[in-house]
């Protein structure tokens, strides 16, 4: 819950105005600011705006349904986490079965009582909290990483390259939404461990000492080690952890072989190696994309690389060049 209720909005959509009203009326004496709305439409609209901290939705609404608000805004990453009660005055098994598979967070049966709204509704926002809060240390995160890679001109764009490519090959290769998601934070976050990194390390243009390599190679270990209290980055750990494995085994810090790299991991490696080639550095100008594919094949006869999903990366980035999409990654 926000630092008091006054901070905190809640939507009531009803198209019957005496329930709405009554449930505004309720709210308001507990000092909770309240939109209104009458039908399934300006309830999605008021909950795609981002002012809202919890909905309440009549289930029987023109335009659209509750349950339908509640799909959608569950579909959508954007409000999927705000919590949605449905008020109903049906009692039937299945209405409460749909509700749930539309993504509900909670029920309320007409006529409301007004104990019982006020203790669903003070719970939800106590839980929604706990997810803002955890949402700022994600943003904390991010912010953390983007800065690392803003020390270097010559990296300037390559998380979120990362990310955005992770993603795309991910989707094609049929991954869940969840999977994807930890694709596109590990795009972001994946080298965060460099914030450990002495920068006349990280900075150096020629090859590093064995020692400097020791110190380099644990950022991955450290890495993680920063990212791991979030529970939310749990598919996100191995990625950070493994993103510089080998297929031969010769990569760290595990030293693991083929297909214990996880998946997520390897379609990391093949986008952060297609991006450093085709990328300027201090020291090189960056390769064409054709030829940064040539010597990735290179690195797949070494053994290092996954050919199959060289194969797919470089599938995807010469179709999205024949529908106009840059090559470039300059």
């Amino acid at each position: 819950m926000k630092a008091n209720h006054s901070e905190s909005t809640i939507l009531v959509a009803d198209d019957s105005e005496g329930t709405r009203e009554l449930l505004v009326d309720l709210l308001r004496e507990e000092d909770f600011q309240v939109i209104s709305v009458e039908d399934g439409e300006l309830a999605l609209q008021a909950i795609q705006s981002g002012n809202i901290d919890l909905a309440l939705l009549d289930v029987m609404m023109p335009r659209r349904t509750g349950f339908s608000v509640c799909k959608e805004a569950k579909d959508s990453a954007e409000t999927r986490l705000i919590p949605v009660v449905l008020v109903t005055g049906l009692d039937s098994k299945e209405d409460r079965i749909r509700g749930i598979e539309s993504g509900a967070d909670d029920f309320l049966t007409k006529p409301v009582h007004k104990e019982e709204l006020l203790a669903r509704v003070r719970s939800l926002l106590r839980l929604k909290l706990y997810t803002d809060e955890l949402e700022h240390a994600e943003t904390v995160l991010f912010s953390l990483a983007l800065s690392i890679e803003a020390k270097d001109p010559y990296t300037e764009g390559h998380c979120e390259r990362l990310s955005r490519y992770s993603v795309a090959l991910g989707g094609l290769l049929g991954l869940s939404e969840d999977q994807l998601q930890a694709l596109r934070r590990g795009g972001i976050v994946h080298d965060i461990g460099k914030v450990a990194v002495p920068e006349n390390i990280l900075q150096k243009s020629g090859p590093l000492t064995r020692e400097e390599r020791k110190i380099m190679e644990q950022h991955t270990v450290i890495g993680e080690r920063i990212c791991s209290p979030l529970k939310s980055f749990h598919g996100v750990l191995p990625i950070i952890r493994h993103h510089h494995e080998k297929l031969d085994g010769s990569g760290y810090p595990d030293g693991l072989k083929g297909d214990e790299i996880p998946l997520a991991a390897r379609i990391l490696t093949t986008v952060d190696i297609f991006d450093a080639l085709t990328t300027d550095r201090s020291y090189r100008k960056g390769s064409s994309q054709d030829e940064a594919f040539r010597l990735m094949w290179e690195e797949v006869q070494r053994g290092w690389l996954d050919g199959a999903l060289v194969k797919e990366f470089e599938a995807l980035r010469k179709h999205e060049q024949g529908k106009g999409f840059s090559g470039s990654c300059r």
